[in-house]
């Protein structure tokens, strides 16, 4: 079946299905241990305590929202999970593995997507795929054909053979996707996954997504758009200054808020990191502006 197929298919059985009956494997099973644990994360730069004994969960088959306002500690919590930096405190599984100890195991089972695309602009699309499969060791006529499918999908076939260096940003942020699909990891990591995208292609992204959580797959999805996180997630961790202040699905999070007014994911963003009435008080005082 092709990815377009899939989708029209992922589409029609969504329709029937209960987000609480989804979540009940989390809740429901003792033996559902989290693919990727998070405990007591410390990392400091300085006095500056990005990370401050953060912890969570995410689980197989999970849409995991990790949002939290500018210098919460999303990004280094995120390179932390990848292994690219030394903790000073608590510890990160990633199926079992350390990506301290074992960087490479968390590798091979990781594909991940930076909020700016990080690829080789002097090579070929085409060249970039067979590079990807031959360093991850994929059957190279399997991975050629499952890419050009992705490409199908998004309307970037015709790049191809095109130098990445000449693409369009949105353009890249498709390459950069697919090449952390390419090998169908455990855990993908999105990082403004969708930034730059057309409609269409943010649409057919999303489903993509879905696709990859019904095969069981999991997903961290940092995002500053709270509508994407509202739609996309099963369940929510909100950071602020290093810290958990909130985490769980939308209802959750509304009920944490001690809110009903809330009714969008930005309101109660703002509730629980304290930015509400800041928000208001700079808004007042542009509205009192003189006019010319």
């Amino acid at each position: 079946m092709t990815i377009q197929g899939t989708i029209t298919e992922i589409k029609q059985t969504k329709a029937n299905l209960i987000r609480t009956d989804k979540l009940s494997k989390y809740y429901g099973s003792a033996n559902n241990e989290g693919v990727l644990t998070v405990r007591e994360l410390k990392k400091y730069f300085g006095t500056v305590k990005a990370v401050d004994g953060l912890s969570f969960t995410i689980f197989s088959g999970e849409i995991y929202g990790l949002l939290g306002p500018n210098g919460a500690g999303k990004t280094t919590t995120i390179k932390s999970i990848l292994g690219m930096l030394a903790l000073q405190g608590g510890n990160i599984t990633v199926l079992g593995f350390d990506p301290v100890i074992t960087p490479e195991k968390v590798k091979e089972n990781i594909g991940y997507v930076a909020e700016e695309p990080v690829l080789y602009e002097s090579m070929t699309v085409k060249e970039l795929f067979n590079f990807i499969a031959s360093i991850r060791r994929l059957d190279p006529e399997r991975a050629t054909t499952v890419a050009k499918e992705y490409l199908v999908s998004l309307n970037a076939l015709e790049y191809y053979d095109t130098f990445i260096g000449g693409l369009s940003r949105g353009n890249k942020q498709k390459i950069q996707v697919i090449a952390a699909l390419l090998h169908e990891p455990k855990v993908l990591i999105l990082d403004e996954p969708l930034s730059g995208l057309d409609a269409r292609s943010a649409r057919i992204l999303k489903e993509i997504f879905q696709i990859h959580r019904e095969k069981g797959g999991s997903i961290i999805l940092s995002t500053h758009i709270m509508e994407q996180a509202q739609t996309l997630c099963d369940r929510i961790g909100i950071i602020n200054e290093g810290k958990m202040v909130a985490e769980g699905t939308f209802e959750e999070l509304q009920e944490l808020a001690k809110t009903t007014v809330a009714t969008s994911l930005e309101d109660i963003f703002l509730h629980l990191t304290g930015q509400t009435e800041s928000a208001k008080g700079f808004l007042e005082k542009l509205r009192q502006l003189p006019n010319n």
